[in-house]
This record gives structure tokens, sequence and C-alpha cells, in this order.
């Protein structure tokens, strides 16, 4: 019975002799907690829950009281604006999208096609740019002036998100200011579901570089393009011919194959975690979703700049109040000032991602999300091919077989869309503009 107690009171000894071991074990804990992905994942989840339920309780409170014809006062054009907006919805034969597409169908093929390509040029321009950035500032630390140093990494890819929104909501309000936009028929609320899809998906594509190799993340942006059509199907009822579903497949394929084969033991990737690939599964997800929901808004009558600025909207509004409930915002901040060198490199990364995002919003509301998603999954390819000009990398047999995969999908689809359109042309010779 003696031999118990010293067992019992082991534990208080510890405790009162060695206090700051357990502080230093308990404060390691929870530091680590803090690291783990799928924590910050429901943290941010919980802050914007915060601000979607009351809004959601709110929508429903207007609609279920018929505020549009019983309200009245000086939020009422507010309210009508954010829950029920200014105009109906469009019909699908009509609709803006596909007013818009058709119109540039009835134009000249050249027109299209230097339409195509400023859209293509503007895209590769800012997000190949855009990727290189968002690897240093993931991947690299800060503040080490010699090799020795270990310096300090930013962790926050909330941060960086916020970041990047408030710099396009600045440019797409300034636009629509300063140039006449058509008059705005969405309920603004519709865009918070694009906006917390598109921010969990840049979450996700900052995050997963902290658990699998940069090549890896760009093979699962190769293969979009299936995901977005399925989506497409999901969302908008879309349905597509047999051949964009054999192109589809064509293009991930022979983009897959070249990014494969130009990995080469010179530059040994990291492990691919578990972590990592759930992520890049959330990001595919999450931003087939984004592309989609917004093809299926612009049926509504408004321009891309005010597609760009209530997607923005909302998602300055999650992020900004995610990060002060956890209280990062201000310790990001404070990282900004002690590291000037990370606060040119998100400057600048924003700054990428307004202009990219303008091309963005151009592109889906002229040729559609599947035409949009070939064009960013052709970029990872550029990237490569500009490695490999720039640095020498050889291209292996396989590699210049998938980029032959690629340009062929590419032909098939342009030469099947212009056998359709001819079609329908024909058969349709008067097509009804809104």
């Amino acid at each position: 019975m003696p031999s118990l107690l010293p067992w019992r009171v082991s534990p208080a000894l510890v405790l009162l002799l060695l206090p700051s071991t357990v502080a230093a074990e308990e404060s390691s804990l929870l530091d680590g907690w803090q690291d783990v992905w799928l924590f910050r994942f429901l943290i941010n989840m919980l802050g914007y829950s915060t601000i979607i339920i009351p809004g959601y309780l709110l929508i429903s409170y207007f609609k279920r009281t018929n505020y549009l014809e019983t309200g009245s006062g000086i939020c009422h054009p507010l309210i009508k604006t954010c829950v029920f907006g200014s105009e109906a919805k469009t019909s699908l034969l009509d609709d803006t999208s596909v007013a818009s597409r058709n119109e540039g169908d009835s134009g000249s093929s050249v027109k299209q096609g230097i339409k195509l390509v400023f859209c293509a040029a503007g895209l590769q321009a800012s997000y190949l740019t855009w990727g290189v950035l968002q690897e240093r500032v993931m991947t690299r630390s800060y503040g080490a002036t010699t090799p020795e140093e270990a310096g300090e990494k930013f962790k926050d890819s909330q941060f960086l998100v916020f970041m990047n929104r408030i710099l396009a909501l600045t440019v797409s309000g300034l636009w629509c200011v300063l140039f006449k936009q058509p008059r705005h028929g969405a309920p603004m609320y519709k865009y918070s579901f694009a906006s917390l899809s598109n921010i969990m998906s840049s979450w996700c594509q900052y995050e997963a570089l902290k658990y699998i190799s940069f090549p890896t993340q760009v093979l699962a942006k190769a293969s979009k393009v299936i995901p977005v059509m399925l989506m497409g199907k999901l969302i908008s009822r879309k349905s597509y011919e047999y051949w964009e579903y054999l192109t589809a497949v064509l293009i991930s394929v022979g983009v897959s194959m070249f990014l494969l084969s130009s990995t080469t033991s010179k530059h040994p990737s990291n492990v691919t975690t578990f972590s990592g690939i759930i992520i890049l599964v959330g990001y595919i997800v999450f931003d087939s979703f984004t592309s989609n929901w917004q093809d299926n808004l612009f049926k509504h009558k408004m321009s891309s700049v005010q597609m760009m600025f209530g997607v923005n909207l909302f998602s300055c509004l999650f992020t900004v109040g995610s990060l002060l409930e956890q209280g990062a915002f201000f310790e990001s901040v404070a990282f900004m000032t002690r590291h000037s060198e990370f606060a040119f490199h998100a400057v600048l990364l924003s700054v990428c991602s307004a202009c990219g995002q303008l091309f963005i919003f151009y592109t889906i509301s002229q040729f559609g999300a599947a035409v949009f998603t070939i064009i960013m999954t052709l970029r990872q390819a550029i990237a490569i091919l500009l490695s490999c000009f720039l640095y020498g990398h050889a291209v292996t047999i396989v590699g210049g077989f998938g980029v032959a995969v690629v340009f062929l999908a590419l032909f098939l689809r342009v030469y099947a869309r212009s056998r359709m359109k001819s079609g329908r042309r024909s058969a349709q010779p008067l097509a009804q503009k809104v």
C-alpha cells in the first residue's frame, strides 16, 4: 500500500518541479495542431460559417415575408439588390453568355481567333508569373542573410488569398465606376457560392505545396477538363458531344505524358503525401464548381468585370472575417513588416491574380468554362516548354508524343466545333440576339 503513494504523487511532483517543461509540451502540442491542414481547414470553414449562416437566415426571412412587395424605407433598394436582384433571369436559349458567344460566332473567324489568342496570351502571362511567385512564397524562407540561417517561412495561405482578392476587388470596383456597365440583374448573394468555392480552391492550391511537389500539383491541374465538364452537367445541365469528351481525355492524357516525362532524376520531387492528394482533389472539385457557377451566373445581364466585383466582394468579406476571428490577420501584417521581400512578392502576386481574373471572367463569358480550362491546362505544358528552352532540359520521346496528342486533340476540337457551327448556321440562318 505505501508503495502506491509515490506513484500517485509523482505526477504532481513533476507538475510542481517542472512547470515550464509541461507548458512547453502543451504549447508544442497546440502548435502542432495548428500546423495540421485539416485543422486549419475546419477553422477557416467555421469562420466562414459565422457569416454564411446569419446571411442565409436573413435571405430566408426576406423571401418568406415577401419583402420585395411589402418592404420600404432607405434599406429597400439595397436589400432588393442583394436578395432579389434587379431583373429576372433570361431564358436558357437567349442568355447573355450564349448571346455574346453567338455574336462572336456570327462575326468573322479572324476576329474570333484574335479574341481567343488575346485571352490565351493574357492568361498565360498572368498565371505563369503567378505560379513562379506562388512556389517562391510557399516553399522558401524569408529573412535569411546567410545560407546557414533557416529564415522564417510564411504559413497562412488564407492571408495570401485575401491579398489577391482585395486588389481584384479594388480594380473591378474602379472599372465599374469609371466605365459604363450593363444594368445588374443577378441577386448579389448568388456570388457568394462562387466566392466560397474560389476561396477554397485558392487555399487548397497554396496549401498543397506544403505536402506535394510542384510537378504533382501541375499534373492534377492538367486533368481538370473532365471534372469541369462533369460539373457543368450537374450545375448548368449542359450536354456535351462525344467528341468533347474524347478531346478532353486526349488533352489530359497528352499533357500528363509530357509532364511526367519532363521530371528528371536531376530534380527529384518531394514525396507525395496522402494529405496532398486529398487537398488536390479538393482543389479540383472547388475550382470546377467555381468556373461552372460563374458560367451559369452569366445568364443574368452582367459584364465580366461586374462578375469579378461580386465574387471578390464576398471573398474579401469571408477571408477578412475569418482572419480577424482567428487573430491571424495582424500576425500576417507583422510578417510583411518584418520582411519587405515578402511584401513585394505578395503585392506582385496580387497584381498577377487581379489581371488573371479579368482574363478569366472575360474568357468564360466569351467561350465558356470548358474552353477556359483548356487554355489553363495548356499553360502547364507551356511552362514546362519554357523551362526546357531556358534551362536546357531534354524532351523525351514520350514527352514529344504527349505534346503531339495535345495538339491533335485541339485540332479535332476546333474541326468538330466548326463543323457543328456551320451545320447550325445552315439550319437556322437567323439567330436571335439579346
